[in-house]
């Protein structure tokens, strides 16, 4: 089977629909009133006053990661962060974890109570299953494992919709259009004609078509060179190159040199207390030979 010509950024850009991250992020940012409707479409409510934040970066200190959220949206008492995965970087349920609990340390302000924490809903749409359970959609809150019914009631919750399954098995029709639309760019009712129109517009705006080609140069940079692991692209590329193989093999070797040098020093302590040969041979387990060799170096304490 012959391997698929590489598509330029400039054949990428061109062939980029609301599937692509770049195109959803700017599409969802442009049009709030877009965004509103997907949130009160996707999670069933009704959103009274939208706060939209653009370009939304929480930075945490003492050297912590921090995180840029998508599209960060804001409702009274309500928080929510939207995110298109494209890619299956296995390491999403982890992401909407850390994600919830920064959007959390970001609502609650000094001198503030607990209690006063907003609603946190982190969406995930995956452009594949992977929980790999054949639901269109997995919502999650916390739950105790020894009932299996009673909540924590947190108010913590990270919905993933997946987008394959939810076009074909959602029963709400315009839900449905909407996941169609996200596979086939094709628009079925007004909301996606929208949407196509929105996409439209983001392609025909030449500062995002240049913001849109430094950030593949950059991916591909990433992606060639193993840098910013964080990225899909980097996690991807490091596993095809074997680097977390890689490292695994590192840390293994690292800990049984580490653990050589522990028995070394060891028997160097107990030779210079006095210990004979033998007695070091019991506790360190080194070869009689090697204790011979570090007798030479140790001097006996008085």
């Amino acid at each position: 089977m012959k391997n698929q010509k590489k598509l330029t950024p400039e054949q990428k850009w061109e062939k980029a629909t609301l599937a692509n991250n770049f195109i959803f992020y700017k599409v969802m940012r442009d049009h709030p009133d877009a965004c509103k409707h997907l949130l009160e479409m996707l999670l069933k409510i009704k959103i009274e006053k939208m706060e939209m934040h653009n370009e939304e970066v929480i930075e945490i200190e003492n050297g912590a990661k921090g995180i840029r959220l998508d599209v960060y949206v804001k409702d009274n008492g309500r928080m929510f962060d939207i995110e298109l995965q494209v890619a299956n970087t296995e390491d999403l349920p982890e992401r909407a974890r850390y994600y919830s609990s920064l959007m959390a340390l970001d609502s609650l302000k000094s001198g503030e109570i607990y209690s006063e924490l907003c609603d946190s809903h982190v969406v995930f749409i995956c452009m594949s299953d992977i929980f790999h359970n054949d639901l269109p959609v997995c919502t999650f809150e916390n739950v105790c494992l020894e009932d299996g019914k009673t909540k924590l009631n947190d108010r913590d919750y990270k919905h993933f919709f997946i987008a394959p399954t939810c076009a074909k098995m959602i029963e709400n029709e315009e839900v449905k259009s909407f996941f169609e639309f996200l596979i086939s760019n094709r628009a079925k009712n007004k909301y996606t004609a929208d949407l196509k129109n929105y996409v439209t517009d983001a392609k025909l705006n030449m500062n995002y078509k240049r913001q849109f080609m430094e950030w593949e140069r950059q991916r591909a940079y990433d992606f060639k060179y193993g840098y910013n692991s964080g990225k899909a692209e980097g996690i991807i590329a490091g596993r095809k190159a074997g680097l977390e193989e890689g490292k695994k093999a590192g840390l293994e070797d690292g800990k049984k040199k580490g653990l050589a040098e522990g028995k070394l020093e060891s028997a160097r302590n107990a030779l210079a207390m006095g210990l004979s040969i033998e007695q070091v041979e019991k506790i360190t387990r080194l070869p009689a030979e090697t204790i011979e060799e570090l007798q030479k170096e140790v001097t006996v304490q008085a």
